[in-house]
């Protein structure tokens, strides 16, 4: 019917399972007016006149869903070439959501008329294997509001629960879920989301808007001006034409996507990201009961703080979608459209489980792409980067510094020419430079004896079966030192591509032939039976690993038949078989190579599955005998894993030599003397361990680098910077000058009662030069106790190893603290997190600007008061940190920053609310601690709206961009220099 669109109303069968059922009958009568009201709605408008589809409106036709079940309250939109906008081209838009980027949807899909209600969710996720913890402790406060206060992963195993209750495929799979003390799941490892199959699923990001842009109706929604900051029942205001209720209010939803970059380009089936940036960052969408209408707009994508798949407010439902995406693409920082991606299926954690390192790094050749490429497992962002060029590459392998990669471009067994070549192993693979000889192929990293770094290569990978044609090819050495070739030497005749000892007397090839060369003479090994895929451990046991083809030795030794691949054989320096390793059922091995670097005992490889597919990469634990999945994709060929091992034990006196920093080696704290400090022999498993993939606390990745450069500046700092998203956001240590040496530990959703925390146990007690703390005064938020998982130092800080250990030892006053730093800088994190907060002391550098924007109020201002027990227990502990740094002669000042001088036109103090006619009462009492505590300066940069913080100040209407924190950094200094503080004690 072209771009008309047509509604139909059907009485869907509600073939419900019987605990759906018992849900009907006892819901209540709203809920029932509500579906009926939807129903008649649709009758209504099937009588209607058809009218002309809006572009990035919801495309062909809806109708409720009749044909899968028990989805009475679903709508179809239909698939068309209509154009779908994302994003937007508008001054004072956010950077995620610039460039506007069009995409088109020519598929079918199913979404949820509204969104999914307590009632049901509560019944369903208690029904299909909840956690106990959830069944006793979620409740609702009526079912026919929506579900809010969930993580993504609980959006997606509700998907998955309503999808086996329907007898439909769960479009999620994972191998573990893991959840907090009140039963929201906070990871799911190894989620992937199969477009192939239809469940039910959160809808995309395109497939929300392509739904919501006709008739996207702000003054109809529930926002701050009219819901008293609460959530109301669904579809409780007007629908929209389609049926739809609530896009545009109510609260926010959760979609499929990652946090992903726009294009200026138009992308079909486009279904996001391959993964969330270096923070693991979601897309919400939508408006909320507590959003001022002038901020809901449909390419929103995210909320003022950080949102990752942990996260979850009061105001974060979701809805359902349901269809499979036929010729998906994603698309990722590298604007390059995607039609399959690589699904990583084991977190950082579990490697350092496997190898006792987080320093791995992961090569291989996409074969669909002919590209190399590599996870860092170094990088908590968990992300598969791909080097794009136009070189077929085979056989990739990392360096012994992890830095760089080696590949050809001819594979094992297949004759000819080939190039080699090696690059920086990073997005961009700089450094490229070819070896200028006439061919070599399947390149090998080692470093000799004398303690050159050499690549090991033959001049033909083809087959060894022709022992005359096989003694033509050779085998040489290259130095490569400094991004340069040396001279090539030939080192023995024949192509022995499996791996040349470090002396040059051992020798292994194999395709189709195991042939060995020791000391200079040649023989067969494996009775002469065929083999392949031939690797020489990196160490000095001259084991050597390959896969046969079922013969006749390999069945003798392992005690029965076996297919082809199904097993990896490993021998020993005799040739003698000494162990072996069984593929998973369905599965057989391919491309196995030894692991480089430190670690022994480990071996990478693939697996095919009965197509003969490489669909996964897995690594193969010898000493357990277990195989871990590490990565899943289409064709996924010739992993290399790098290993770079850790110490058994880090003991607190000397030195770590890993560590490239020029604080690496501290001296003692000034308040310990060296004849009662404690030596103290650190567990490596949990000394500096304060980031895990565990998704326990959604800014424990801040926290992590919080904590490396409470370390790193102990013995040096004399100015601490602490507080809220307000400090982090607003001061720059950089701009402090001498005396003064400042470091930001402040984090975003910091809190007093995490702050203080934080300074009594960590701070004060080892910062033997402290002078003065700068701390966040955040009155629109003094309401708020912090007894949330945003405040790791709450509860949360239980999920992560290093805290507890800390705390176990008493935060380590009294010990020698010196190897703390070097610890924690090794630990997981995350490169671009890394390279933006070390540079300047904690300050997140090209955090940029916006504008002020709109002075919107998320709260209602009437919840805080100078007379509620939370603002009294609040000031209390401002009182007590007071009085701590009085005593101890530290300068304690609270800073008021600048927010949006439009709150001036409001009622509100900030955006967190506060009446603006209570704020200075309040601000009154808290100057009056200057009295008890001299040392206690308030700083008021805000001065109720009237300060010269200008529009080009500011990041959004309540922090501060790089030109605002310049200015209140100086100022500060100039505040800090000109107190009676002498420090050079």
């Amino acid at each position: 019917m072209g771009g008309e669109c047509l509604y139909k109303a059907f009485s869907a069968t509600l073939n419900y399972n019987l605990v759906k059922k018992t849900y009907l009958i006892a819901m209540k009568e709203k809920i029932y007016f509500i579906k009926m009201s939807l129903l008649v709605a649709l009758i209504v408008a099937a009588c209607s006149n058809s009218e002309p589809y809006q572009e990035g409106g919801c495309g062909s036709c809806s109708t409720v869903l009749d044909d899968v079940g028990n989805l009475a309250d679903m709508l179809l939109v239909a698939g068309s070439n209509d154009v779908v906008k994302l994003g937007s081209n508008a001054p004072g838009s956010k950077l995620n959501e610039k460039p506007e980027m069009k995409v088109v949807l020519d598929y079918d899909y199913y979404l949820d008329a509204h969104e999914t209600t307590c009632g049901d969710y509560v019944l369903f996720m208690k029904e299909y294997g909840a956690k106990e913890s959830f069944a006793r402790n979620f409740k609702c406060f009526e079912d026919s509001l929506p579900i809010v206060d969930v993580t993504y992963f609980d959006a997606v195993l509700f998907a998955n629960a309503k999808s086996v209750a329907d007898g439909m495929d769960s479009v999620y799979s994972y191998s573990n879920a893991f959840f907090d003390e009140s039963g929201h799941c906070t990871d799911l490892k190894g989620l992937v989301f199969h477009v192939d199959r239809k469940g039910f699923r959160l809808p995309t990001e395109a497939e929300w808007v392509k739904a919501a842009a006709s008739d996207f109706d702000v003054r109809s929604s529930w926002n701050n001006e009219n819901s008293e900051f609460k959530s109301h029942e669904v579809c409780s205001r007007k629908m929209d034409k389609r049926g739809f209720c609530d896009l545009a209010g109510n609260v926010m939803e959760w979609v499929n996507d990652w946090l992903g970059v726009f294009r200026d380009t138009t992308v079909s089936n486009y279904v996001g990201a391959p993964d969330g940036g270096s923070l693991g960052e979601r897309v919400i969408k939508g408006g909320a009961f507590n959003a001022d209408p002038s901020n809901i707009n449909t390419y929103s994508r995210g909320d003022v703080y950080t949102v990752t798949s942990s996260t979850r407010t009061n105001y974060v439902g979701f809805r359902l979608a349901i269809g499979t995406i036929p010729n998906a693409v994603w698309m990722g920082a590298d604007g390059v459209p995607k039609t399959s991606i690589v699904n990583l299926l084991s977190s950082s954690t579990d490697i350092y489980s496997y190898t006792k390192s987080y320093n791995v790094k992961l090569a291989f050749r996409n074969d669909e792409t002919g590209n190399v490429a590599f996870i860092d497992y170094a990088d908590g962002a968990q992300s598969v980067i791909e080097i794009q060029d136009t070189i077929d590459a085979y056989h990739p392998e990392i360096s012994p510094d992890g830095n760089k990669v080696a590949f050809c471009t001819k594979l094992e067994g297949v004759a000819g020419k080939s190039a080699l070549y090696v690059r920086d192993l990073d997005v961009n693979g700089r450094g490229l430079v070819r070896l200028d000889v006439a061919s070599a192929s399947i390149p090998r990293w080692s470093v000799l004896e004398n303690g050159d770094t050499v690549i090991t290569y033959v001049t033909d990978a083809g087959s060894n079966q022709n022992e005359v044609t096989w003694k033509k090819y050779s085998t040489w050495q290259v130095p490569f030192s400094r991004g340069t070739f040396g001279s090539p030497k030939k080192i023995m005749d024949g192509s022995f591509h499996g791996g040349v000892s470090k002396d040059g007397s051992f020798a292994v090839t194999g395709s189709q032939l195991l042939r060995i060369r020791i000391n200079s003479k040649d023989s067969l090994w494996y009775n002469g039976e065929q083999a392949c895929n031939v690797s020489m451990a990196q160490d000095d046991s001259k084991r050597t690993a390959f896969l046969d083809f079922g013969g006749k030795t390999g069945q003798a030794y392992v005690g029965h038949r076996y297919g082809v691949h199904q097993n990896i054989l490993i021998a020993d320096s005799t040739g003698k078989l000494i162990q072996y390793v069984t593929a998973p059922v369905g599965y057989a091995f391919d491309h196995s190579e030894w692991a480089v670097g430190s670690v022994k005992e480990n071996i990478v490889a693939t697996l095919t599955n009965p197509d003969g597919a490489h669909k996964k990469i897995v690594l193969v634990n010898l000493e357990e005998g277990v195989l871990l999945d590490l990565a899943e994709g289409n064709e996924l060929w010739h992993p290399s894993i790098w290993i770079k091992g850790g110490n058994s034990a880090l003991s607190s006196s000397g030195t770590n030599e890993g560590v490239s920093s020029s604080s690496a080696v501290m001296e003692l704290d000034d308040k310990q003397s060296s004849s009662s400090i404690i030596n103290y022999e650190f567990d490596p498993d949990s000394v500096g361990m304060y980031y895990n993939n565990s998704g326990a606390c959604s800014y424990a990745l801040y926290y992590r680098y919080k904590m490396e450069f409470l370390w790193q500046y102990k013995d040096s700092a004399n100015v601490v910077i602490v507080g809220s998203s307000r400090s982090y956001y607003g001061v720059m240590p950089q701009k402090f000058k001498k005396p003064i040496i400042a470091v930001n530990l402040a984090v975003p959703t910091g809190i007093m009662r995490g702050s203080k925390y934080f300074l009594d146990n960590y701070v004060i007690p080892h910062y033997g030069h402290l002078k003065a703390i700068v701390i966040s005064l955040d009155l629109d938020r003094s309401d708020d106790l912090g007894l949330a998982d945003y405040n790791l130092f709450y509860k949360t800080y239980e999920s992560y190893s290093g805290y507890v250990y800390d705390k176990k030892h008493d935060f380590w006053k009294g010990y020698n603290t010196n190897k703390l730093y070097d610890a924690t800088y090794n630990a997981l994190g995350s490169n671009e997190l890394a390279s933006t907060l070390r540079p300047t002391a904690g300050y997140p550098s090209g955090s940029g600007y916006s504008s002020w924007g709109n002075p919107f109020v998320q709260n209602d201002s009437n919840s805080i008061s100078a007379k509620s027990p939370v603002f009294e227990t609040n000031f209390n502990m401002l009182k007590d940190l007071a009085k701590t740094c009085q005593e101890n002669n530290i300068v304690l000042v609270g800073v008021f920053f600048p927010l949006n001088p439009k709150y001036r036109e409001t009622g509100a103090y900030g955006r967190h609310g506060l009446r603006r006619s209570e704020a200075p009462a309040i601000i009154e009492k808290i100057q009056k601690l200057n009295e008890a505590y001299p040392n206690f300066i308030i700083f008021d940069e805000n001065k109720m709206g009237n300060h010269d913080y200008t529009d080009e100040m500011a990041r959004d209407t309540d922090h501060l961009g790089d030109l605002g924190a310049a200015q209140m950094s100086l100022r500060l200094d100039s505040l800090l220099q000109n107190q009676n503080i002498n420090w050079e004690e």
